[in-house]
C-alpha cells in the first residue's frame, strides 16, 4: 500500500511540475501547422536517399530550429538525416541512459502533399466533418469513434484535396516542442536526449542510412503512431514479392504467331487475388495478415506486379509466399508462352522479438501517458516503422502515439489535444527515465 501511495505521489508531482511549467516559445500546434505547408512527399523507386529533394527543405529548417533551441552537435548527413543532442541537466548524466526520439519528414506517395491547406474546426461539437474543398470527403464519427472524446477540442484536417501530413509532421512538432519545453523549464530533470529526423520512411531506405553509433542513444522511440495512448512494440514481419512477366513485342500488323502479350498473364495473375479466400487489406483486421498487390505496370514485352506480404510471424509470411507462388504456377500453366519469375525480399521483421528483452521501454512510456491523463493501450502496428529496422540495427525502438488518424489519405486528421497530450507525454517520459535510473 505504501508503494502504491508513493507511486501516486510521484505521478501527482510530475503532473504538477508540467502544469506549473513555463509554456514553450511555440506550441506544438503552431509548429505542426508550419511544417505541413512544406511538401515532403517521398517518391517510390527513386534509387536515392532522400527520394525527393524537397524533403531537404524541411531538413534544413529543422537543423536551423534545433540550433536556435540550443541543441548540441546539430548536423545534417549527406542523406538528409538531421541529428542533435539535448544535454541532460542532472548532476551526473552518465547515470541515465541517453534516450532517443525520432520522427520522419516525408509524407506518403499515395496522396499529394502539395499546397496543404489546413482547416481548423474550432470547438468541435460532434457530428461528421465534411471537408470544404471536396465535399465527398467526409470524416464520419462512425469510422472515427475517437471524435466522441474530443468534444470542445480543435480538430485539424486538410481541405479534402490533399493529405494533412500528420504522418509524421505531428511527431516532429511534438519532439521540437518537447525540446522547447525543457529549455524553458530547467527544473524538469532529464538525462541526455538524442533527436533525429529522417527521410523516406514511407518508401523505405532512409533508415538504412541511419548512423546508430553517431546518434548516441542506448534506447529510442519513434514518435510516429496514431490515436492518443497507442504504444506499439510489435510490427508486421514484411516481405515484398516482385513478379515479372515477359512476352514478345512486334509490329501489330504482322504479329500473327509472333506477338506474346505479357499483360494478359499479369492480368490473370492479378485476378486471382479477387478470390474471397485470399486475405487482403480490405478484408482483414487485428492480427490477421494479408497479401496486397499494390503496384503494377502492364506492357506487351514486360509486365510487373508487386505484392506486399504481411504477417506478425515469419511462418505466416512464408505461407503467404507459398500461396503466391502457387497462384503464379496456375497462371504459368494458362500462359505457357509467357516467361514468369518471382523475386521476394524481406523488408523488416517483427520488432517484438527484440523488444521483449527491454520491457522498461514500454513500461515507462505507459507511465508517461498516464501522467498526462492519457490511457495507454498496447496496439500492434499493422505496418512498419523505422523503429523496426533500428531495433534490429542494435537500437531498441518502440513506437509512440502522436494523436493522428487516417494516415496516407485525404481524411487524415489530428487535434489540438492530440498534439499537446503527446508532447506532454514525451516530457513526462524523459523525467521518468531520470527518476528510474537514479
Amino acid at each position: 500500500m505504501k508503494f502504491v501511495k508513493s507511486l501516486m505521489v510521484v505521478g501527482l508531482l510530475a503532473a504538477t511540475v508540467f502544469a506549473q511549467s513555463k509554456a514553450p516559445t511555440e506550441t506544438a500546434m503552431s509548429r505542426f501547422l508550419r511544417y505541413i505547408k512544406i511538401d515532403t512527399q517521398a517518391v517510390e523507386e527513386a534509387g536515392k536517399v532522400p527520394s525527393s529533394d524537397k524533403q531537404l527543405v524541411l531538413a534544413r529548417l529543422l537543423e536551423t530550429e534545433l540550433k536556435a533551441l540550443g541543441v548540441q552537435n546539430v548536423r545534417m548527413s549527406e542523406f538528409g538525416i538531421v541529428y542533435g543532442m539535448v544535454p541532460g541537466n542532472l548532476s551526473d548524466n552518465s547515470k541515465v541512459p541517453t534516450i532517443g526520439f525520432i520522427a520522419h519528414m516525408d509524407t506518403s506517395p499515395a496522396v499529394s502533399g502539395t499546397n496543404v491547406n489546413a482547416i481548423i474546426h474550432k470547438n468541435y461539437q460532434g457530428g461528421d466533418i465534411v471537408l470544404p474543398n471536396d465535399k465527398t470527403q467526409v470524416i464520419t464519427v462512425e469510422k472515427n469513434p475517437a471524435l466522441k472524446g474530443l468534444i470542445g477540442d480543435d480538430i485539424i484536417t486538410a481541405d479534402g484535396t490533399t493529405l494533412l501530413g500528420s504522418d509524421d509532421k505531428s511527431g516532429i512538432a511534438e519532439i521540437m516542442t518537447m525540446i522547447d519545453t525543457l529549455k524553458e523549464n530547467p527544473s524538469i530533470k532529464h538525462g541526455n536526449i538524442a533527436v533525429a529526423f529522417t527521410p523516406d520512411e514511407e518508401v523505405g531506405g532512409g533508415i538504412d542510412k541511419f548512423d546508430v553509433k553517431g546518434f548516441g542513444a542506448k534506447y529510442a522511440y519513434t514518435v510516429d503512431g496514431g490515436e492518443l495512448g497507442e504504444i506499439s512494440d510489435e510490427t508486421w514481419t514484411a516481405k515484398t514479392a516482385t513478379v515479372t512477366f515477359r512476352g514478345m513485342s512486334t509490329h501489330p500488323g504482322y504479329a500473327k504467331n509472333i506477338l506474346i502479350n505479357s499483360s494478359f498473364a499479369a492480368a490473370d495473375f492479378l485476378s486471382r487475388f479477387n478470390d474471397p479466400k485470399i486475405p487482403r487489406p480490405e478484408t482483414t483486421e487485428g492480427r490477421v495478415g494479408f497479401v496486397h498487390p499494390y503496384n503494377s505496370t502492364l506492357d506487351i514485352e514486360t509486365s510487373v506486379v508487386r505484392v506486399l506480404l504481411r504477417n506478425f510471424d515469419m511462418s505466416g509470411v512464408d505461407e503467404q509466399e507459398k500461396m503466391i507462388r502457387a497462384m503464379l504456377d496456375e497462371t504459368k500453366k494458362k500462359f505457357p508462352n509467357v516467361g514468369a519469375e518471382m523475386e521476394v525480399r524481406v523488408g523488416y521483421l517483427n520488432m517484438k522479438e527484440e523488444l521483449r528483452k527491454f520491457p522498461q521501454l514500454v513500461e515507462y512510456a505507459s507511465d508517461a501517458a498516464k501522467r498526462a491523463n492519457v490511457t495507454p493501450k498496447m496496439k500492434p502496428i499493422r505496418g512498419g516503422t523505422d523503429g523496426a529496422r533500428l531495433t534490429f540495427m542494435g537500437l531498441p525502438t518502440p513506437n509512440l502515439f502522436t494523436g493522428g488518424h487516417n494516415f496516407h489519405g485525404k481524411l487524415e486528421w489530428n487535434s489540438k489535444k492530440g498534439l499537446e497530450k503527446s508532447t506532454e507525454s514525451l516530457v513526462n517520459l524523459v523525467q521518468i527515465w531520470a527518476e528510474k535510473s537514479k
